[in-house]
């Protein structure tokens, strides 16, 4: 036996403490376990975010879509008429605008040719002064040449224009209707006292004529390598060309020859 006081050493396990609560648990115990996701739950979570990712998916498409689309028409636009949508014109005077177009763009076989037409709420004088205007602050400058107009028109104003690599002719009329000889016929008067039908008495009645009004506005765009009166136009001077003389028809000289009995 060693030494000591005689009796044996008898280790006793001390019993262990319970563990003490975490200092940021609120509840003073342990955490609370977590309940289990059943199938059908998960399922439905999975739904949720694939509906959310479709969503956000279609958002960012319309979002890219719209710029695209509008950079790519233009980008093909013919860049004339982007040009002619500039025209510094009132509102009024630009109305009811259609284009047509024909030829290629790069003088393919057939030059590119432009021409646009317009209605005006004023009439055919104000409406080429303001167009001129727009014409002279776009950088686009005078051209006086044969053949502009190439055929002879009676009404309106008539003008051509030329800038960089191409040719513009500007032609600003009179409504069709104002040819119109029955819309061009004097009203005519009630007989006294009695109120023409569909006004109030004592109005003035509408008539034809008072709705003609206004002008028609024509632009046609050329490139100048296409257009004819660029180029040098053939002389009719007859020192260059000579006269062809008159034909001389003179006698047969057979008919002069007698002819004996064989």
């Amino acid at each position: 036996m060693p030494g000591g006081d005689g009796r044996a050493a008898v280790a006793v396990a001390q019993p262990r403490s319970p563990a003490a609560p975490a200092a940021d648990d609120p509840s003073g115990g342990g955490s609370e376990p977590v309940a289990p996701v059943s199938g059908d739950d998960a399922a439905t979570l999975q739904q949720r975010r694939l509906r959310a990712i479709a969503l956000i998916m279609v958002a960012v498409v319309v979002l890219a879509a719209l710029p695209l689309y509008f950079g790519i028409r233009t980008a093909t636009r013919d860049p004339v008429f982007n040009s002619l949508d500039r025209l510094d014109v009132p509102g009024w005077a630009a109305q009811e605008g259609t284009d047509a177009v024909s030829g290629s763009r790069w003088c393919l076989i057939d030059c590119r040719f432009r021409e646009r037409t317009l209605t005006s709420e004023r009439g055919a004088e104000e409406t080429a002064q303001v167009y001129t205007a727009a014409l002279t602050g776009a950088g686009w400058l005078p051209w006086e040449v044969d053949l502009c107009p190439s055929q002879p028109v009676e009404d309106g104003q008539y003008t051509c224009w030329t800038r960089d690599e191409l040719t513009l002719d500007l032609w600003v009329r009179p409504p069709a209707c104002s040819d119109d000889l029955l819309a061009q016929r004097p009203p005519v008067e009630p007989p006294a006292g009695e109120a023409p039908d569909g006004d109030s008495a004592g109005e003035p009645p509408v008539t034809e004529a008072d709705s003609c009004t206004g002008s028609v506005v024509s632009i046609k765009v050329r490139n100048a390598i296409g257009d004819d009166r660029t180029k040098p136009q053939p002389s009719l001077d007859p020192s260059l060309t000579g006269e062809d003389p008159d034909p001389v028809f003179t006698d047969d000289p057979l008919l002069d020859l007698d002819l004996e009995p064989s």
